[in-house]
């Protein structure tokens, strides 16, 4: 039965489904904290239908992948495997980081170097809900504020101080998704 588990849930028709994700994560992460609707894939619990379609649009075997305690599961590693083929690692040699927001060892994972700042993680937080909003995002893609519902405030504030280094972030609850790009300013609502 798991291994029937994580051989499905992926992309139906792979072209148009990849297309649709991605179009929908380069607007979350162009329009921060702005929420989008991913609904391409069916992936295994604990991993949300958001989350699922993040990993197999943006995973590759060129991509490790850190999963955080929350989430690493072996019906979960068997299908990542099998979708998206992205190596599992540890958190200092992270690409993309997945798991609850406490769960996830933010101290531990790559932030860039000021030469080349873009060598750094995207975290993809699972959340219960993302909203209510407890933050105002400022910022490029932003016209004037949005709000947005954060796991925390702090760590976004001392991420953005760190611009251009620092990571990027995903938050994933059922089929939402909203980003929040290290550039962009935070502050508690």
């Amino acid at each position: 039965m798991a291994m029937t588990e994580a051989l499905s849930g992926g992309f139906a028709d792979a072209p148009t489904d990849a297309a649709r994700a991605f179009r929908a994560l380069l607007e979350a992460m162009a329009r921060p904290g702005r929420l989008q609707r991913l609904t391409q894939a069916t992936p295994p619990a604990p991993l949300s239908v958001a989350a699922g379609t993040a990993l197999l649009t943006l995973a590759d075997s060129t991509t490790p992948l850190f999963l955080a305690p929350s989430h690493d599961t072996p019906l979960l590693r068997d299908w990542i495997a099998f979708h998206c083929a992205a190596p599992l690692c540890a958190p200092e040699q992270a690409v993309f980081a997945l798991g609850r927001w406490e769960a996830l060892p933010l101290a531990r994972f790559a932030l860039g170097t000021p030469d080349y700042p873009d060598r750094s993680v995207t975290v993809i937080v699972e959340l219960e809900a993302l909203e209510p909003p407890n933050a105002l995002l400022s910022g490029p893609g932003i016209q004037t504020v949005q709000a947005a519902h954060l796991p925390e405030i702090a760590a976004f504030q001392a991420n953005h101080a760190r611009f251009p280094l620092g990571f990027d972030a995903y938050f994933c609850a059922g089929t939402r998704i909203a980003a929040l790009p290290r550039a962009t300013g935070v502050e508690a609502l």
